[in-house]
């Protein structure tokens, strides 16, 4: 252990890497709640079958980077990636659940081969500051939205699109069954914040949890609440590998090439076109998230070579890319390293050992799947809403009193929760810095990458939407 991972060199124990582990595991455990969440909403696959597949899938994807790169890091179905998935992909583009499957797949494999070829790092140099920088914020409120509309906060309302759920119990507006669930998710949020205060490890984990028993000791106090409960309840954990097996495994290949559906309502050049765009879009995405977390994480743990640059980078990065194929294959979204890990890092934790255990953990969740299905989604919402709020802490590198910089941020924010699609954000962020660089006279700025990613994201607007 000792040789492998070089725990004297890093200075560090078996015990320290151990609790670092721990530590990174609880933090980032929500996601075993609510990334089911998400993709249940599609009516195709299970609650239990996704609980299974992000389980399975952060573990292989954190074992890949221990091993490889012999860093303290976790990987999982990446926040806003997996939004993208349902939301924007499924249900804005209307392609299946398995046919977005494929997406991932090919993202993957492109991953694979631009990390070899060193093509990646070049990629993530042609998108300009402004938008790069943006991204993560615009997911952010993305994610929160999306949040606050499964809580039921945000309603839908004819006049003005949304609107605040009544919580007017007195008229009769709303009833306590309606409000009380909308309470719990604004305390949640709350409980979060004030744990988050006070650098308790794994507040969102635990706010989820004094979320749900909260929900449960008050469903006492509405009627009907726990009538035919005990019906909905499955404790046996192998029903749910049936069900992962049956649902989610594989799908990418027994359903995804079939896209006759898709063609139904729109032409080969429309499903070309859109492939090309979304698959770009989730690389995007997955490497701006994974090189920014991965910097970030080693900056905070002085884990960062003379030069400042990551140790290990490009099997980091290939750990990635090899994840996210088997992502694919087990039927859940894109993989992403996770800012969380910054928190085992805290602890201590300076190899890959970490890591290791932290993999060894997702394995044991992996049978408590009965158990993370009683959590309410007014928990998770409030879990969702707080990611977005870290998420929201890159706009103070943005210069906003430079026009040139501050339109196409703004942009990429903005359009990303109001379309309600991360891909078309990047796009006009993309677009705006290019027309307002030729308007400037600084056309030479403009890199030859960012000039063929523009092109794509423009067609894919004429041809696609």
């Amino acid at each position: 252990m000792e040789k492998f991972f070089q725990l004297k060199k890093q200075g560090t124990t078996v015990k320290t890497e151990i609790l670092a582990g721990m530590t990174t595991f609880m933090t980032m455990a929500y996601i075993l709640m609510v990334n089911p969440g998400m993709f249940s909403e599609l009516g195709v696959v299970s609650y239990h079958a996704i609980f299974i597949a992000t389980a399975l899938f952060a573990m292989i994807g954190t074992l890949l980077i221990g091993l490889l790169a012999n860093l303290p890091l976790a990987q999982a179905s990446g926040m806003g990636l997996n939004a993208f998935f349902v939301y924007t992909v499924c249900f804005g583009f209307g392609l299946s659940y398995a046919n977005a499957l494929v997406l991932v797949l090919l993202d993957g494999i492109i991953f694979i081969i631009l990390t070899i070829t060193g093509i990646r790092e070049k990629i993530f140099s042609s998108i300009p500051d402004s938008v790069r920088i943006a991204i993560p914020a615009g997911i952010g409120l993305f994610i929160a939205f999306i949040g606050l509309q499964d809580a039921g906060l945000i309603i839908a309302n004819s006049s003005t699109c949304v609107t605040l759920a009544s919580f007017n119990i007195f008229n009769g507006n709303a009833t306590w069954a309606d409000v009380m669930p909308l309470l719990i998710t604004i305390f949640t949020l709350i409980f979060i914040a004030v744990m988050s205060a006070k650098q308790i490890k794994g507040a969102v984990f635990f706010g989820i949890l004094g979320g749900s028993v909260c929900y449960y000791l008050l469903g006492f106090t509405v009627t009907g609440f726990y009538e035919g409960f005990s019906d909905k309840l499955q404790m046996n954990p192998f029903s749910a590998f049936q069900e992962f097996g049956t649902q989610a495994f594989g799908k990418v290949f027994t359903e995804g090439f079939d896209f006759s559906a898709y063609l139904s309502e729109h032409s080969m050049t429309g499903l070309v076109i859109l492939i090309i765009s979304t698959s770009l879009a989730f690389c995007l995405v997955d490497m701006f998230d994974t090189l920014g977390t991965l910097y970030g994480a080693c900056s905070r743990g002085n884990l960062l070579t003379k030069d400042g640059k990551i140790p290990n980078f490009e099997k980091a990065m290939l750990s990635d890319a090899i994840a996210t194929v088997f992502g694919s294959i087990c039927g859940t979204s894109t993989v992403s390293t996770y800012v969380e890990s910054s928190a085992g890092i805290a602890e201590g934790g300076r190899t890959g050992l970490s890591s290791i255990v932290t993999a060894g953990l997702f394995f044991i969740a992996m049978f408590l799947s009965p158990i993370a299905a009683l959590i309410p989604g007014c928990a998770t919402s409030a879990a969702l809403i707080y990611v977005g709020v870290l998420m929201m802490a890159c706009v103070i590198n943005i210069t906003w009193t430079d026009p040139v910089i501050a339109v196409p941020a703004f942009l990429a924010i903005a359009m990303m929760p109001f379309s309600y699609n991360i891909s078309y954000g990047i796009a006009f962020g993309l677009i705006a810095y290019i027309f307002i660089k030729l308007f400037t006279g600084k056309w030479e700025e403009i890199k030859i990458g960012t000039w063929i990613i523009g092109i794509l994201f423009t067609i894919m607007f004429f041809i696609t939407h």
